[in-house]
């Protein structure tokens, strides 16, 4: 955390951050938190005023948890610290679960037990005798400042240097981790340039994927910039192994499987650094993801199509069920959707294609319990805030969304069980601020995505880098998942247990998982149905997930944080 008082730094190395923050609570009370610049969760107990205060920085970097009964306040940084606690009710919410098999993660303050929340992103929360009220501090404002698009070059390398700078402050060893994508190898290129520090890296591939491989264009950029680089292999058991305890880590419930190679890589890079910079939040701040541009393209055809979008919709998804084609499953269902629908996030995705396949499981007595639950109700209050235009709308969405609910938990979550602190200079309120004062062409122009960034990164990475497809960070599992844990995935699954839940009809996730095992379509709901049933047992029954022995918090898999 940097403050933002010029002579602060200095004093940074001399005295505690706890100290620091309760002299900026005794000096500004609840305005503190605008002094504040990077990511913290803490907590001050005001002995004179009887006063709890707690606080989350603005984006969610770092998580915080409560939970409110008549008995008191229970919070933490961990939902397992607040379920430690005496008197904490372990209620799983029906309504909740299918949020989650919506989205395949649980957007919003809540989590599936009943009454155990989230501190919201840029929110503090004040107790006193009694009574609890939470306030926002802070939200993303999309207010244009009319620069032009020259200016708005200059201004934003002047803002990744700055905010590159911030993060290098460190007393231990500072690496980097490379995807061999854009983002990760320009931060590399700008904290070398800015000198004083040598630095490691660190990337991960996968043992017979079949996917693109990312190493090849991490070395580059490593070799490029002069990085000490390390790298490693994962392979489908290595992957299995650990689906238990990311569950565990994770605690939340989230659908992502390159949280699982960013353990490993973690646990890889623990043995040479405590600090790891990372490019999450790039592509969310400057529109980075194809999903945008697939989206923006969409909804201009559906304006052109006025009153005939909902036939050529039905006749492209029909099309697209035949030919088991993923991108017209995704985007036609937009063409026939009511206006407000085709606003939500290019990766909140409530829409009957992601959903309907897991409302199709349910067992009856399930459906009878979600009579009333609307899935996308939870987006209505972020809605109503977005900006007009629709690629920062949909910026806007995913950044109080997906970025908090998703991409974040696993970073903190899965880094800080290797006893990582990770950095992620993208996320730096003030740059999300300035990519917000820009318009959506700024972003996303004609086919290209990240238009402003690359223009400004192009003098920072090899062209090989720069004008590369983007593949994300693919991980094998869809594969993996019809092979080599094909069996894992119905033991979890179709065992007594799981089915016992009564969430489920078994006859339908057996015809779910032979349909994959044919197309590979289903990997992602599959996967998260396993995450559901995994946490079900780790966090309420206390088992195992493969063998439905008590967890061993000891064994090697499960030691916790180092």
């Amino acid at each position: 955390m940097i403050l933002k008082k010029g002579n602060i730094i200095k004093e940074f190395e001399l005295l505690r951050v706890v100290m620091i923050i309760s002299h900026l609570f005794e000096e500004f009370g609840e305005n503190c938190v605008h002094h504040l610049r990077g990511m913290f969760a803490f907590a001050i107990w005001d002995d004179r005023q009887k006063l709890l205060f707690i606080a989350r920085d603005r984006i969610g970097i770092k998580p915080l948890y409560y939970y409110q009964s008549t008995k008191g306040l229970v919070f933490g940084s961990e939902m397992k610290a607040v379920l430690a606690a005496s008197g904490v009710e372990k209620v799983v919410s029906p309504e909740l679960i299918d949020r989650f098999l919506t989205y395949r993660y649980l957007p919003g303050n809540e989590t599936l037990l009943h009454n155990v929340r989230k501190l919201a992103p840029g929110s503090y929360m004040i107790a006193r005798g009694g009574n609890v009220e939470v306030k926002e501090y802070w939200d993303l404002k999309f207010e244009p400042s009319g620069l032009s698009l020259r200016d708005a070059e200059v201004r934003l390398a002047e803002l990744l240097e700055e905010t590159v700078k911030l993060h290098m402050i460190s007393d231990v060893p500072v690496g980097f981790l490379l995807s061999g994508g854009l983002d990760s190898s320009a931060l590399l290129s700008i904290a070398t340039q800015l000198g004083g520090h040598s630095f490691s890296s660190f990337t991960v591939g996968f043992e017979n994927s079949g996917i693109p491989d990312e190493r090849p264009f991490a070395r580059l950029a490593a070799n490029r910039f002069g990085s000490k680089h390390y790298e490693m292999t994962i392979t489908a058991s290595e992957f299995e192994e650990y689906v238990p305890k990311y569950v565990w880590d994770i605690e939340e419930l989230v659908c992502e499987p390159p949280a699982i190679a960013m353990y490993y890589v973690t646990r890889l890079a623990r043995e040479t650094v405590k600090v790891l910079v990372s490019g999450e939040g790039g592509d969310e701040a400057f529109g980075g993801y194809q999903t945008y541009r697939g989206r923006l393209w969409t909804n201009r055809l559906k304006r052109a199509l006025g009153p005939f979008g909902g036939i050529v919709s039905t006749g492209l998804s029909g099309f697209g069920r035949a030919f088991h084609s993923a991108r017209l499953a995704k985007y036609a269902p937009m063409l026939g959707m009511p206006s407000e629908q085709s606003y939500y996030g290019g990766l909140t995705n409530p829409f009957p294609y992601f959903g309907c396949v897991a409302r199709s499981l349910y067992s009856k007595e399930f459906r009878r319990q979600l009579t009333d639950n609307d899935p996308m109700r939870v987006l209505g209050r972020h809605l109503g805030r977005a900006p007009n235009d629709y690629v920062n709308n949909m910026l806007y969405i995913d950044t109080k969304t997906w970025l908090p609910d998703d991409l974040l938990v696993k970073a903190d979550k899965i880094s800080m069980a290797n006893s990582i602190e990770l950095r992620v200079p993208f996320l730096d309120h003030k740059l999300l601020e300035f990519s917000a004062s820009l318009p959506g062409n700024y972003k996303v122009r004609g086919l290209r995505t990240k238009y402003l960034a690359k223009r400004v990164l192009q003098h920072h990475v090899p062209p090989e880098i720069l004008n590369r497809k983007k593949v994300g960070f693919p991980v094998p599992y869809e594969s993996w998942f019809r092979q080599e844990m094909s069996s894992w995935l119905k033991g979890i699954l179709l065992d007594s247990k799981s089915i016992g839940r009564g969430y489920f009809e078994r006859n339908r996730v057996e015809s779910l998982i032979v349909d994959n095992q044919r197309s590979g379509s289903h990997s992602s709901l599959l996967f998260s149905l396993a995450i559901l049933e995994l946490w079900h047992r780790l966090f309420l029954s206390g088992r195992d997930s493969a063998t439905e022995r008590p967890v061993d918090i000891n064994s090697r898999m499960f030691r916790g944080r180092q």
